[in-house]
């Protein structure tokens, strides 16, 4: 069986605080395969994100805690190598796009002067590199997401550019380093329809062309559908349900995943889109057992009592509920 490219298995990470620790991440498994699309899902606060940012390891520790778990990148613990060699796995391994182009540029440099700096250091510290070359590298990577006149936007400052011109950059800078894992972090939030469309076009197409392995974090059921090969379905900090995407959405198994589905509105007009009943649980004292028990139609009393581990629902699909136990 070939290795994939990323695991993750039982991550649990929290978060001290003023009113005692938040248990956010609560025994996240997960992997991505080489060349492999793959979707996460999820309500806002069920921790996507965090999981994310454990595997770059760029979470603020303190007040963030990772407890117990493990992270393979190419069959290296990313959790028990020193930040030099992090370091080295971000340069040319791992990449990232993240939901705030704004945030994510730092706004007293230019273009330039940042895509120019990650050309430069995803080769590694030390080694010499042609200014020429760099700067050429750069503009070929603004060319490559189809920015207008990329010679004036490497003169620009962010604030000069608009939002969708600002998500290519960072676009362009994720894959400037030529790294094989890209994860994309709703890349396209803070956007309207029509730029959408456009930025998530240009990423599949350069995703494509490049064969990265890639990881969709997104609450648009629809874009997982058309965009990626294997989805998994995470509530409150756990992964309830993993399955290959048509499989998924022809047969939503868990609880969660037929709520989630059920919340998205029809295009026929036929009735009101359903919702999930209640709120993510409070991570100060999150429920015994299924954590997803108190907002279950179907609980049992072993879901107060016991946490559910994935059992298999075949053709390689996965779900973490009591109802599959047999």
């Amino acid at each position: 069986m070939i290795a994939p490219l990323l695991e993750i298995k039982n991550l649990h990470v929290g978060f001290d605080i003023y009113g005692g620790h938040l248990k956010v991440l609560d025994g996240v498994t997960f992997a991505v395969g080489k060349g492999a699309k793959v979707g996460l899902v999820g309500e806002t606060g069920c921790g996507k994100t965090t999981t994310m940012k454990s595997v770059m390891r760029i979470l603020p520790i303190p007040p963030g805690r990772l407890t117990e778990g493990e992270i393979f990148f190419k069959e290296s613990d990313l959790l028990r190598v020193n930040l030099k060699k992090v370091r080295g796995v971000k340069g040319k391994g791992i990449s990232m796009i993240f939901q705030d182009p704004t945030a994510a540029l730092n706004p007293v440099f230019t273009i330039g002067r940042q895509l120019m700096d990650v050309v430069k250091y995803s080769k590694g510290a030390g080694e010499n590199q042609a200014k020429d070359t760099i700067k050429d590298r750069a503009i070929n990577a603004l060319k490559d997401v189809s920015m207008p006149d990329p010679e004036r936007i490497m003169e620009n400052y962010p604030i000069q550019l608009s939002g969708g011109m600002r998500q290519r950059v960072c676009i362009a800078m994720a894959l400037v380093t030529g790294s094989e894992l890209l994860i994309a972090d709703e890349p396209t939030t803070s956007l309207d329809v029509t730029i959408q469309d456009q930025v998530l076009r240009l990423l599949g197409n350069l995703v494509e062309e490049k064969r990265n392995s890639t990881i969709l974090i997104t609450h648009s059921l629809g874009i997982v559908r058309e965009w990626t090969d294997r989805v998994y379905v995470m509530y409150a900090g756990s992964m309830v349900e993993a399955a290959p995407t048509k499989g998924l959405f022809s047969n939503p198994l868990h609880p969660y995943t037929q709520g989630l589905m059920k919340a998205v509105p029809k295009l026929t007009g036929e009735g009101i889109a359903e919702g999930v009943p209640g709120r993510i649980p409070n991570y100060l004292n999150p429920p015994s057992g299924c954590r997803f028990h108190p907002r279950c139609p179907h609980v049992m009393r072993i879901c107060e009592q016991e946490r559910p581990p994935f059992f298999n629902a075949g053709s390689d699909h996965q779900v973490a509920c009591f109802l599959y136990k047999e």
